[in-house]
């Protein structure tokens, strides 16, 4: 569907809720970029919902290589003088460089890829990308890859758009790395950022951040100062290997006499964990860093300005672990390791029942990691552990992932940011590190040690579940709509062009 607006409602709305939000001199000074950004609202949702509509999704080998060129077309249409695709052993990236001849260069990390969808579970189709009322937010598109992260990242790319049609030049020289394999661990992001060409042109860049929409329903701001790493794992019960049970699926009634890789697969599962589940147990598992007191801090205030019944309902959860009160089951995200199940599939799980005894059953796992935990460690600790208590046979195939990623406060990418949403009139909560994960370890590691983080105004919701949505024209007047997130990205470049080095 190609959307359409009154250009006049779009306007009162972006003004109220935009352009009035900023101080007077920045204003003046983006006015005409502020034109173009509601002259091209149409295009650029056009845009986002063409994207949508290009589906990339690694697990299923669908998209590829046609979403590696696409995502280097748009950085073209952009202004990018290059963009490369880049073969990996997995899935191809996309390098690209824009040199707007300014003193600062700023490097951007995209991924063009998506998470799996059924259809049957959306309201509306996932790769429809309809614009839709949402009760309380005003329009949104829904679709797969409209808030993670297609939305923003278009947003972002709709800022270059009107710089450039308002007859600017862009204040900083950009580099992007754009990858296909995000939602399955990023496995050959190194890869593509440690190409000797990409490396050299990030190494010139004050720091990297990725378009993102950091908004919840309050219209309040959390800048994360890092992520969580992760460890994507799949474990194997198969007859086969085990040399026990059957090589192939049999009747159930020969339980009684043969063993079941299922069980097998259960039992190991069993021994990761506390018997709530909620504790890691293997042998030799790396420790996590404690939380410092700056941390905890960060984590008492936000508690403060964060609404624990809207998190309850947005996550439709009754209680937190051991039910603990809002501010330390905060804590606990920040601070704990997890072993989740996200996935657990052996023989039938068809309508009705069917009377076999599998010879197979696979359980998926991620592994998230906090500070002083690295990836590498964790697998062996897992992989050791299973082999000591008798479950050595079962597979432990590690299918992603990275270590955790951490930037100071103090680096000029995140005071930048602070500032950026001051003159949008919010004061943003800073936040040890985002428990979910991206490769920022890539940047943020040797050799680069770049800061590394996330920026954008706007609001979504959904991420990797059905009836993901991404607010375009925004009824709730604490939360910026489409033509907002862009002019927060507009304003984002200019103030990182004056930033101290």
């Amino acid at each position: 569907m190609i959307y359409k607006s009154s250009h006049a409602a779009v306007f009162v709305a972006f003004s109220v809720l935009a352009f009035t939000s900023v101080s007077r001199s920045a204003d003046n000074d983006l006015a005409p970029i502020k034109t173009e950004i509601t002259k091209r609202h149409d295009e650029a949702v056009t845009r986002l919902q063409d994207w949508i509509k290009q589906v990339s999704i690694a697990a299923e080998n669908r998209g590829y290589p046609e979403g590696a060129e696409y995502m280097a077309q748009l950085a073209r249409d952009a202004g990018f003088q290059q963009a490369t695709v880049v073969t990996t052993d997995g899935k191809p990236g996309v390098f690209a460089t824009l040199d707007a001849g300014a003193p600062k260069t700023v490097g951007l990390y995209f991924m063009y890829d998506v998470k799996q969808f059924d259809p049957a579970e959306w309201t509306s189709p996932p790769t429809e990308a309809r614009l839709v009322d949402k009760s309380g937010l005003g329009k949104a598109i829904i679709g797969r890859g409209a808030v993670n992260q297609k939305g923003p990242e278009s947003a972002f790319l709709a800022a270059l758009h009107a710089i450039r049609g308002a007859g600017n030049k862009l204040p900083v020289n950009l580099v992007m790395v754009a990858e296909g394999e995000e939602e399955i661990g990023s496995p050959h992001i190194g890869q593509i950022v440690h190409k000797p060409e990409v490396q050299a042109a990030l190494a010139k860049t004050t720091g990297v951040f990725m378009p993102h929409s950091t908004q919840d329903l309050d219209g309040i701001v959390t800048v994360n100062l890092g992520s969580k790493g992760v460890i994507e794992l799949e474990l194997v019960s198969s007859g086969e290997k085990w040399g026990r049970g059957p090589g192939k699926d049999i009747h159930s009634s020969l339980k009684a006499m043969v063993d079941s890789p299922a069980w097998h697969l259960v039992k190991a599962l069993d021994t990761l964990v506390s018997a709530d589940g909620n504790e890691i147990t293997v042998d030799n598992y790396p420790k996590p860093r404690s939380l410092s007191a700056d941390e905890k801090a960060m984590i008492a205030e936000a508690s403060k300005k964060r609404s624990e019944a809207q998190a309850k309902k947005q996550f439709s959860v009754q209680h937190w672990i051991n039910d603990l009160p809002w501010e330390q089951a905060n804590e606990r995200l920040e601070s704990q390791p997890t072993i989740n199940i996200e996935g657990l599939v052996g023989g039938y799980t068809g309508p009705g029942g069917k009377t076999i005894l599998p010879h197979k059953a696979v359980a998926k796992l991620d592994l998230r990691l906090v500070p002083d935990m690295k990836a590498a460690d964790a697998l062996v600790a897992v992989k050791a552990h299973l082999a000591k208590r008798g479950f050595g046979d079962i597979e432990v195939n590690m299918t992603g992932g990275y270590d955790p990623t951490s930037t100071s406060a103090d680096s000029a990418l995140i005071k930048t940011q602070v500032a950026t949403y001051k003159q949008f009139g919010i004061d943003p909560l800073l936040w040890p590190r985002n428990a979910g994960s991206y490769p920022g370890y890539v940047f943020t590691g040797e050799p680069l040690k770049l800061a590394a983080g996330h920026f954008g105004l706007g609001h979504g919701s959904g991420a990797h579940a059905p009836d993901e949505y991404y607010v375009i024209e925004s009824s709730n007047p604490k939360i910026q709509g489409y033509d907002g997130a862009i002019l927060s990205f507009v304003q984002y470049l200019y103030e990182l062009a004056k930033a101290p080095n």
